[in-house]
């Protein structure tokens, strides 16, 4: 059975890993845009959701947004998604101001 031609050139979906060294130093890749950051939350969009991570004395150490790269470091308290895809609000910001 042939391949309909949307399935064989559908553009891939970047990976997207978290890797979390002791609690100070955070290497996520599938980012496609840091929304915000400050010293005690950074919020990012990834091939897999919106990604907030939250703590103290937070710093992007490296943000390559051409290869999707984040490294964060400092005091890491929680990550935690918001799934954008299965919910029918709009975008971030569209929930951000209701």
């Amino acid at each position: 059975m042939a391949m309909a031609y949307d399935e064989r050139y559908k553009a891939v979906e970047p990976p997207h890993n978290v890797i979390m060294e002791g609690r100070r130093r955070l290497s996520v890749s599938g980012v496609d845009d840091v929304e915000s950051f400050d010293e005690n939350e950074i919020i990012m969009s990834t091939s897999q959701g919106v990604l907030f991570v939250r703590g103290r004395d937070l710093r992007i150490e490296k943000l390559s947004l051409d290869s999707g790269d984040v490294i964060l470091e400092g005091e890491i308290d929680k990550l935690e998604y918001e799934d954008t895809i299965k919910q029918s609000g709009g975008g971030f910001f569209a929930r951000l101001f209701r």
